[in-house]
């Protein structure tokens, strides 16, 4: 079972859970559109917290969803898990559960399916077998490839993304702006910027009298993992025509741990996604 959070590991899945619902209700109305759920980081459909002595047991999303029957559920649900071990309890948590519905895993990378569901939506009607997806990307760290989430653009895709900006983002930016290739790179492939594109963001130059001369001394922005979280969504919104306000998931030291957004093509979307976060960031 996967093994980490804290009370925002719940509050993201209530709020994906609160707008499946409201998306169901919606596309009950609409029989002719067949509806997925796609979640690109599965898990195993339960997640352990707390200490090793003391768990704490909680219904992962993938689980939640497939449990949904009112006021409908979803037409099929694919499910993306990399590891061998988690695909293995994912399938005894959902397909074994719930043998009546059509559920698919499959043991691969996110960034790969994202690609095939991608061009699968843009096929004519008559080619596809779903017209409207769902998809939830929640992953541990910075596997999610710019690259990837581009391909949707103009799809019919309502998606929920996690965004690591304290877990990730700003801990590979290094108070004096040198950051090892290995980093450089995976800051690259998730922002889809060029390494001097991210320093120009994230730094600035500053130049000093010392007792030798001037000195050019390099220092990260304030507030970076709130920057980071607005870069994103700027990025995003170039890719899709609704985004939501970063929604922010702190630790119980009250440091943000992550950054929820949705995004999607359709303004009516756009209004329940928002509403549903103002409600929680208000609670």
């Amino acid at each position: 079972m996967n093994q980490f959070g804290g009370d925002w590991t719940a509050l993201k899945i209530e709020i994906l859970v609160e707008y499946a619902k409201a998306y169901l209700t919606i596309m009950k109305k609409h029989i002719y559109w067949r509806t997925l759920y796609f979640d690109g980081f599965a898990g195993t459909g339960f997640i352990v917290r707390g200490k090793a002595e003391n768990p704490e047991l909680t219904i992962g999303a993938a689980r939640r969803i497939v449990e949904i029957d009112k006021p409908k559920s979803f037409d099929g649900y694919y499910f993306v898990e990399k590891d061998a071990k988690n695909v293995k309890e994912l399938r005894k948590n959902t397909q074994e559960a719930f043998p009546q519905k059509t559920i698919h895993i499959v043991e691969d990378d996110c960034n790969i399916k994202l690609s095939d569901m991608a061009e699968h939506l843009k096929k004519p009607k008559d080619q596809r077998n779903y017209d409207k997806v769902l998809s939830y990307i929640d992953p541990c760290g910075m596997q999610l490839d710019w690259d990837s989430l581009k391909k949707l653009e103009g799809v019919g895709a309502d998606v929920w993304i996690l965004v690591p900006t304290g877990m990730g983002v700003n801990r590979l930016l290094k108070k004096d702006g040198e950051i090892s290739d290995k980093w450089i790179d995976k800051l690259e492939r998730f922002l889809g910027l060029t390494e001097q594109q991210i320093k120009n963001f994230f730094f600035r130059e500053k130049v000093e009298l010392t007792l030798f001369g001037e000195e050019t001394r390099v220092t990260k922005i304030e507030k970076a993992v709130q920057r980071a979280a607005e870069l994103y969504q700027n990025r995003l919104g170039d890719v899709f025509e609704f985004v939501t306000e970063p929604f922010e998931l702190r630790n119980e030291k009250n440091s943000i741990m992550y950054h929820l957004i949705f995004v999607s093509n359709n303004s009516a979307a756009l209004k329940i996604a928002t509403d549903i976060l103002n409600k929680y960031k208000h609670q």
